[in-house]
């Protein structure tokens, strides 16, 4: 990987694309690792004498979290221990005169790339106007790197590009999985999708070597075992988790051995958890994995060559069902596998439960580029990067 590391930015205009997106409750933005991530790359480029630009997107047009990025601004410059100046512009006079006049070691952010409906094409005004006016591209997120958008891939075809420390980061932690052994997935909450992409993409190939299930894809599968579901029917229904279930009984019958449904569960009756096992659900709404699943899932971590994790075992959000997403991240954390923990909820529920996390290998701060990497899918923001290093040099 050509990484921006490696390479002497000092007096460079460095345009870096970041992923601020964040949480936002009442108007403001609910600081996320991702901020705090991006704002380290930002702060090694400025201390080594950069010019730095800032690109980022917050929520989408129409959307309650779509804003402005002045907040981000502020919350960045402390990160990066330096004046983070906001342009509320990105192509026009503003943005282009903040450019011109950069110092050594100063750094601007220019307004929500989603402003402008071309960023969703691969070549919009964005690259256009602002290619001529820096010396380098930098792409930092994985977590974009899904997107054939303008802020992604236009400026890698115009001037010279680089990975950032985070994405490349993240690349090296996912190679490091290639020739393993025994790799346990760990899937759960609540996109079944997503999971099935997955299973499908490792279990076609025989590079797995178990799935443990949870969440979501939990209850589908129980489902699709001919097990009753209990009052989680009326969730089945609401997420449209019928679609899945003829490939839920296909993958199970072709791959059933390499497939782990829990045992038991957590049901939740009233406003009290009470543990079932899976063939005697009646009633009660399942949240969590159940204590003799956490069992046998741990023991089968215990003998993991690898474990990749994405997603929680159950609602988390409530004391009562956090017992399963808990005791299994600690069971990876303890494990003496390889670990890489992914998922948006994933790493908000090691926060909120309190896990150290260096006990993991790696966690992952993409989600669905993350997901698509795992399935084998070509990112359009690394294959840009990769053509880049062809026709740029440096």
């Amino acid at each position: 990987m050509r990484r921006i590391s490696d390479f002497d930015v000092m007096g460079k205009k460095i345009l870096i694309r970041v992923d601020f997106n964040c949480a936002i409750e009442n108007g403001r933005i609910v600081p996320g690792e991702r901020i705090e991530a991006h704002s380290r790359t930002i702060r090694k480029l400025a201390e080594r004498g950069a010019k730095v630009i800032v690109l980022a997107h917050q929520g989408r047009k129409g959307e309650m979290d779509f804003l402005n990025l002045e907040q981000h601004a502020g919350l960045i410059g402390v990160y990066v221990g330096r004046p983070v100046k906001y342009v509320d512009d990105l192509t026009g006079g503003k943005a282009k005169n903040a450019i011109e006049n950069l110092k050594e070691g100063e750094v601007i952010l220019l307004q929500n790339v989603r402003v402008r409906e071309d960023e969703m094409t691969e070549e919009g005004e964005i690259v256009r106007e602002l290619s001529p006016l820096v010396d380098y591209y930098v792409l930092d997120p994985l977590s974009v790197a899904h997107r054939a958008q303008s802020s992604v891939v236009g400026f890698s075809k115009r001037i010279p590009a680089f990975y950032g420390d985070v994405i490349s980061n993240e690349v090296n932690a996912l190679e490091s999985l290639k020739g393993v052994k025994d790799v346990v997935f760990v899937l759960g909450g609540s996109k079944v999708k997503d999971s099935f992409n997955i299973m499908r993409s490792w279990l076609s190939g025989g590079m797995a070597d178990k799935f443990l299930t949870g969440g979501a894809l939990s209850i589908l599968l129980l489902k699709a075992k001919g097990y009753s579901i209990g009052d989680s029917e009326e969730y089945f229904e609401k997420e449209g988790l019928g679609k899945y279930l003829e490939d839920a009984e296909k993958i199970l019958g072709e791959f059933g051995d390499k497939i782990e449904i829990p045992v038991d569960v957590g049901l939740k009756i009233g406003d009290e958890r009470v543990e079932c096992d899976s063939d005697r659900i009646k009633k009660g709404e399942i949240f969590d994995i159940g204590e003799k699943t956490i069992e046998k899932y741990s023991r089968i971590i215990s003998e993991a060559g690898a474990v990749i994790m994405n997603g929680p075992m159950g609602v988390y959000e409530s004391e009562k069902f956090a017992k399963g997403t808990k005791s299994i991240l600690e069971a990876i954390a303890e494990s003496k596998s390889y670990s890489l923990i992914g998922g948006g909820h994933t790493i908000t529920a090691i926060k909120k439960l309190g896990i150290d996390k260096s006990g993991f290998g790696y966690v992952s701060l993409a989600g669905k580029a993350l997901i698509e990497y795992l399935c084998g899918k070509e990112l359009p923001g690394i294959k840009a990067l990769e053509e880049n290093e062809k026709k740029f040099s440096v």
